[in-house]
């Protein structure tokens, strides 16, 4: 007969996403975050479209050109569906939103895709998403109001479901991408640019059917696409799409609190101040993206809970019984182990 090893119930323990993976996915948000203030500094006027496709085709095509690589299989379906969601969709919706709607509400309603793809990710990869890391969503989502939101923020109804439809796009994208993969043998950089080239051939007769080309393209516009297609496009995507596969959904999503937050800071350095309010809701939005990256496991948090029943048990005078939760007994607050913990 093997003796049994307890051991009281410490502190939880929360497990951490692999901190450089995180720190290079979160350089695409950032990347993201300086899209306003180069559309706005650089850009010819009226010609958001024009933008987003200068962001899309060109990178897609250099990818392409780079890696050599073409889907195969089902795999040409998929990179349609995923183009189309993640590039095609979301830059006309992400535009129009910006068009009808002041800078903060469009950024709210961008800062709501942690707890769109917490909820997508229920249906399509059945992975329910604990307490933890909705209330963290929650939270940073009401930082980031905090910040952009003012008292002169109107509400237009095309604008609102644009931004919603934007944003639910991209969350839509993130949880496919994380659902399908990558084809085997396939990087990051071919997965980016097929996405990026379906967007930009998606965006490329509805531009020159709307807007056309600018009459006048300086240097620093172009400097302003050049950036946009080479950073903010193929770059932040290849990353954002390498770090999709090896991170969480719960961990990936809440780094687009960091598209907000840049801009926000780049809006600093322009000589914007920031309130008492807004700086608390920056450093919410902040703790709770960086919170994110870590959970409490589920089973550690029943254990704990069954051990502090047992406790109030015995302190009522319930007698010292034990509180089986698996392949674990809890015994006056205290586990014993029996194999390995589910």
């Amino acid at each position: 007969m093997h003796p049994s090893t307890e051991r009281a119930p410490g502190p939880p323990r929360t497990y951490a996403q692999p901190m450089a993976t995180v720190a290079l996915t979160a350089l695409a948000p950032a990347a993201w975050g300086t899209t306003y203030a180069v559309t706005t500094e650089l850009l010819p006027a009226g010609h958001p479209m024009f933008a987003g496709l200068m962001r899309a085709l060109p990178a897609g095509l250099l990818a392409l050109a780079i890696t050599r690589v073409l889907p195969r299989g089902d795999w040409w379906w998929k990179a349609g569906v995923l183009g189309a969601l993640n590039i095609g969709t979301l830059f006309p919706l992400l535009f129009l939103a910006a068009e009808r709607l002041p800078g903060g509400v469009a950024a709210t309603l961008g800062a709501a895709q942690p707890l769109l793809v917490a909820g997508l990710a229920i249906a399509a990869l059945h992975v329910r998403p604990t307490v933890w890391r909705w209330t963290w969503g929650v939270l940073g989502l009401a930082g980031v109001a905090l910040v952009v939101l003012g008292p002169e923020a109107r509400l237009d109804t095309a604008g609102v479901l644009a931004g919603l439809g934007g944003t639910s796009a991209m969350a839509a994208g993130t949880v496919l991408t994380k659902r399908w993969g990558r084809p085997p043998g396939v990087g990051p950089l071919a997965l980016a640019g097929w996405q990026l080239a379906v967007g930009g051939f998606l965006l490329l007769p509805l531009t020159l059917a709307v807007e056309g080309v600018p009459q006048r393209i300086d240097a620093g516009a172009a400097a302003g696409y050049l950036w946009l297609g080479s950073v903010g496009g193929l770059v932040a995507y290849t990353l954002w799409f390498r770090g999709i596969g090896r991170l969480s959904v719960g961990a990936s999503a809440p780094l687009v609190l960091l598209s907000p937050l840049v801009a926000t800071v780049i809006g600093i350095g322009l000589g914007e101040s920031l309130s008492l309010p807004q700086s608390f809701g920056f450093l919410l939005a902040l703790a709770s993206m960086l919170v994110a990256q870590f959970e409490i496991p589920k089973g550690r948090l029943r254990v704990l809970v069954a051990g502090r029943r047992a406790r109030r048990s015995e302190a009522h005078g319930g007698g010292v019984g034990d509180v089986r939760i698996g392949d674990v007994r809890v015994r006056e607050g205290r586990r014993v182990r029996e194999g390995r913990v589910r």
